[in-house]
């Protein structure tokens, strides 16, 4: 109570947010934000800027992304179905994201289930990313993996500019970008088209997007700052479906029939808005809140099912910072809220597997339609207090975390499908406490943190009822995570040479897992919770810029991202009711034990290594090579997927004259012409079969690319 009390000091929320680091850095431009950021969060932070992000096309935020030390992200698309990995957490689900939190401008692009969708997300409009290692629920709430926030920042550049990015290449791949930014010393104001179009790699791989997206910043007075952002998108992925291993090393992909007859895909049509108020209300107390609607119209085409779903999503996020100094202490107090709210209603209707009439359903008897009503909220508090004299921070957090469920049967009014049984329900879980404790250290340009956290995730509001029973899962309980993580964010060779350094240990309590229902014959399935995942690693990411003076060469920028994973399962076992006994080859079901076990998806080796070079006439030749080890796929590490690296390169030639700036370059992914996937099924979601396949073995994986593939791209921009 004295440090909350006591001497605090100012601190603002994202740029609002973080506190500025005094550094004059002469190396990478990210670093002086990373560094600010990791210093707020009190545990392990990278950053990605624009040049960054532009390394590949903007919108293969995959590739981007998973540079990262710590960091994957999957994808079952072109464009689209990515699932974020963190840590080697959030690689459970089949489909989308759980467990990951993600943000864009301090609006939650995870709904109030806990599910993140990220295909709408025009990623090409997105100039920053910041990603939370680890447990946040403290600041985020349902963070169990970390959080992963996208940034469009304000350009306060005065004048007015038009600017129009082109890019056409591989898989009749077609993009384009049309901007409008308006700009004076107390506004900015940004318009934007765009535009993808591509056939795909894949049988019946294509993809269509548009987007059309706004977002400003007004400075009301010195204290008072008004940002919107508002998002009307409209995203097509069609989907090829699984292959198999055998045809996957042969290099083979014929796609998967039972997909392709349906043509499959995913239908987006989504509308986001998001209103955010800066304003100092005293002068050491400061307030930011964001209020935000989401809604999005899907429609999706599956191997299976058919469905149809609509979901409204309204919320608020509001955070308050105190401050102050006294003698040689500074305190910083952060406290608010997160709470969203979403009504939706969703169906579907499954197919029977005809392959004459492919969207054949099964009717009425196999159908849903249900109204959703769910609930999150978090309250937390942090509060950060610094002896000055000595550089040392302690940051003690806590948050409160809240989801319900209220589901209710619209195909249970009397005799509207005979035999039908009422699967409403409601759900609520306990109010859940995860703190987080940090000790800062700096040390002239080395900042030294050692932390404590843990996160919450709640089951979906799915998997809290088991449809085959008719029955609420009440034996379900939320996955809890707790992390010991010590890292290191410096600045050697006058400040040109940066590094991070992570060690870190999650253990995952209670892991949610998809199984078969015993005694069930049609493949039904519920939720539960099937023990312990222990994840424990080791990140290093070094970066260095090198200027020079008077010579053809202005900078040459290197960097290397490694990440030493060593992931096991504890207490972990599952029943099994399709196990074949091995003498008499008859089922007889086993309660299996995968104790020891790597976890499944996450690789022991993973690293990124990049050469740039920027000359002074404006050519720049920036390279990539981007390893993913060896993954087991299965519980019983039987099967072991080989891993692959990629290499991707950009040559370009970037100028500003006159009112004119001119980007042209020429783009090259996967040069060595490696074989790989973009997507796998993983643990108990393995051995994937749908009716009218072509294949008669499983099929768990999506391939990405075999042969080396080009992009040809300009971008103009002409400032009045």
């Amino acid at each position: 109570m004295t440090a909350v009390l006591g001497c605090i000091i100012a601190h603002a929320q994202q740029n609002q947010e973080g506190a500025i680091d005094e550094v004059n850095i002469l190396g990478r431009k990210k670093i002086k934000q990373e560094r600010a950021e990791f210093k707020r969060h009190g545990q392990s932070v990278e950053t990605l800027s624009e040049e960054d992000l532009n390394r590949n096309n903007p919108a293969a935020i995959d590739q981007t992304l998973s540079t990262m030390a710590g960091l994957q992200v999957d994808k079952r698309t072109n464009f689209g179905g990515q699932r974020l990995v963190v840590r080697g957490y959030g690689n459970d689900q089949k489909f989308n994201n759980w467990g990951v939190k993600a943000y864009w401008n301090n609006i939650p692009l995870t709904t109030a289930e806990g599910i993140t969708v990220l295909d709408d997300m025009d990623f090409a409009y997105v100039n920053n990313v910041e990603v939370i290692k680890g447990p946040a629920a403290t600041m985020y709430g349902g963070g169990t993996g970390g959080a992963v926030r996208f940034y469009t920042r304000p350009d306060f550049t005065k004048g007015i500019s038009v600017s129009e990015d082109v890019m056409l290449g591989a898989f009749k791949t077609f993009q384009s970008r049309t901007q409008l930014n308006v700009a004076d010393e107390n506004y900015s104001v940004n318009a934007a088209y765009g535009h993808l179009e591509t056939d795909g790699y894949r049988p019946n791989g294509g993809g269509l997007k548009n987007f059309f997206n706004v977002n400003g910043t007004v400075k009301l007075s010195k204290k008072d700052q008004l940002s919107f952002l508002a998002s009307q998108a409209y995203s097509y992925e069609h989907t090829s479906g699984q292959i198999s291993y055998d045809d996957y090393y042969a290099g083979i992909d014929n796609g998967n029939a039972a997909y392709i007859r349906k043509n499959a895909g995913t239908k987006i049509k989504s509308t986001r808005v998001g209103l955010s108020n800066t304003i100092s209300l005293t002068s050491n107390l400061r307030n930011y809140t964001t209020l935000f609607y989401y809604n999005a119209n899907t429609e999706s085409v599956s191997a299976g099912a058919y469905g149809v779903t609509s979901s409204p999503n309204v919320g608020l996020r509001s955070t308050f910072t105190l401050k102050n100094e006294c003698k040689d202490f500074e305190n910083r107090l952060d406290f608010g809220a997160e709470i969203q709210n979403s009504v939706s209603t969703t169906s579907s209707y499954r197919f029977t597997g005809s392959e004459t009439n492919p969207l054949q359903t099964t009717g009425m008897s196999g159908a849903s339609y249900f109204k959703y009503n769910n609930n999150q909220s978090t309250y937390f508090v942090i509060d950060y207090l610094t002896y000055k004299p000595w550089a040392l921070t302690l940051l003690a957090g806590l948050s409160a975390n809240r989801t319900n469920y209220d589901r209710k049967d619209l195909y249970a009014l009397p005799d509207l499908v005979p035999g039908h049984k009422d699967q409403s329900f409601n759900k609520k879980y306990d109010m859940a406490f995860t703190p987080h404790i940090a000790l800062q250290k700096e040390w002239k340009h080395q900042i030294f943190n050692l932390s404590y956290s843990e996160g919450y995730n709640s089951p979906t509001a799915a998997s809290s009822f088991i449809t085959a029973t008719n029955t609420v899962n009440d034996d379900l309980k939320p996955e809890r995570a707790k992390m010991f993580d010590f890292s290191v964010h410096g600045l050697l060779l006058n400040t040109k040479l940066d590094y991070r350094i992570s060690a870190f240990r999650i253990d995952y309590s209670d892991k949610l897992t998809q199984l078969l229902l015993p005694g069930n014959t049609s493949g039904q399935t519920y939720w539960a919770n099937t023990g312990s995942q222990k994840n424990t690693g080791l990140e290093l990411s070094i970066g260095y810029q090198y200027r020079t003076e008077n010579s053809f060469i202005e900078r040459i920028v290197p960097f290397v991202n490694l990440s030493y994973y060593d992931t096991k399962y504890k207490d972990f076992s599952i029943y099994d009711p399709k196990y074949q006994d091995p003498v008499t080859g008859k089922i007889v079901g086993k309660l299996m034990v995968y104790d020891h076990k790597t976890v499944v998806g996450v690789p022991r080796n993973k690293y990124a290594v990049g050469l740039d070079i920027f000359t002074k006439p404006g050519f720049y030749l920036v390279n990539t090579y981007n390893y993913l080890g060896n993954v087991y796929s299965d519980f019983n590490n039987s099967n072991l997927v080989k891993g692959f690296g990629l290499l991707n390169s950009k040559l370009g030639f970037k100028k500003s004259f006159n009112k004119w700036d001119l980007d042209l370059y020429v783009m090259g992914n996967n040069l060595t012409n490696q074989i790989n996937y973009t997507f796998l099924f993983l643990g108990n979601n393995i051995n994937d079969s749908d009716k009218g396949s072509n294949y008669t073995v499983p099929t768990d994986l999506n391939p990405g690319p075999a042969k080396a593939y080009f992009f040809y791209g300009l971008n103009i921009k002409y400032r009045f």
